[in-house]
Formats: structure tokens, sequence, C-alpha cells
């Protein structure tokens, strides 16, 4: 066979092989077969603190009425009878999702840190300034001119009184524990979601 008729194959292309995941130089490791998982887990990347320096908050404009019928008794499954006159009021929903116009707010949330808590990247929340908050509310904090929301801890200290901090309904966003240095407030508790199923 001549050399014009042989063809080469393999050798190194240019992009070819498989990526690095690191900018360094990896080496292998023998570790045993029982703490194979609990290392990738360790290895996984932890998602930065979802605080942001600015928010869009929109106000409310109660400018029309929408009534929605009320059903006179609860139903487990299915709809009631079409012979039993089952209308027993309306529901305003405007009066029902907000008490306080002049305090409420909707914001669109940007972070999967609340995930557990219903709460997914691209939801929009309720916001009422005027609630104080409760144990276990979810609330928008402002820490150090930052803005998260965050469900509302406290732990009672025989010290000093009770001690507050901010739980992450998502195990892999961290929660917060204020500092004493660290100025933060309850901007407003969430009152509802607003989530659109289809």
């Amino acid at each position: 066979m001549s050399e014009s008729n042989t063809t080469s194959h393999g050798g190194k292309r240019a992009n070819a092989g498989r990526k690095s995941h690191y900018t360094e130089k990896t080496v292998v490791m023998r570790v045993p077969e029982s703490k194979v998982m609990a290392i990738k887990e360790w290895l996984k990347p932890v998602p930065k603190d979802d605080r942001q320096n600015t928010i869009q908050l929109n106000p409310i404009h109660l400018q029309t009425e929408l009534s929605i019928p009320s059903p006179l008794e609860s139903v487990a499954a299915g709809f009631p009878s079409p012979a039993q006159d089952y209308i027993e009021d309306y529901i305003d929903l405007n009066k029902y999702l907000v008490k306080n116009p002049a305090s409420t707010f909707i914001l669109r949330v940007d972070s999967l840190s609340m995930k557990n808590a219903g709460i997914d990247a691209g939801d929009q929340i309720l916001i009422d300034r005027k609630l104080n908050a409760e144990h276990g509310d979810i609330v928008l904090a402002l820490i150090n001119n930052e803005f998260t929301v965050k469900r509302f801890m406290q732990d009672k200290h025989t010290e000093h009184g009770f001690r507050f901090w901010l739980k992450a309904e998502n195990p892999d966003y961290p929660d917060i524990y204020p500092h004493g240095e660290e100025n933060i407030a309850i901007w407003g508790v969430v009152i509802c979601i607003l989530k659109k199923l289809k």
C-alpha cells in the first residue's frame, strides 16, 4: 500500500475530549465506597446568599371589583349537584387578598431559596408593610441595605429575651443569623403567593 493511500486516525484534535470543570490540574484519589456520596455532596457548589441591593416593588392599585361565587358547602371531590342551590355569597378578590392597600406591594422573586415554601423563581408575592412579623411568617428583610425573602424565626433566650434569625426554605441556601453590628429591618410580611398553575 502506498503512502498516498494511507489515512491518519486519532491524535489530538482542537476542542476534543472531556471538558474540565476546574481551572487547575486534577488528581485521582482512592476513597472508601461508603464515603463517595458524602464527598460528592461536599464538592457541590453552594449558592451564594441571595441578598439583592435593588428590587422592584410595585404598589397595589384597586381600580376594579372582581367578585367570585363562593360555594355554600365545601366539596371533598368533584362538583356539587347542578340541581343544588350552592351559591351563598360572592368574594371580592381585592378585599380577600389585600387588607391594607396603601401598604401592600407586589414583588417578583428572583431566587430559589424559598422553594420548599412554594415560592419559585419568577413567582410574584404580596407584601404588607403594616403587619408585624410573627414567628414562622415569610418576610422581606432588609440587611445592610440588601433585600432577601426568608422565613422569620424566633428563639427564646433566658438572658436576652428573644433572638430572631431568617430561615431559607431550601437546603442549598444558607440561613441568616444576624450579627450585632448588622443593620436589620423587617420591611414587610408576605401575605400571598401569586402563582398561576396554567
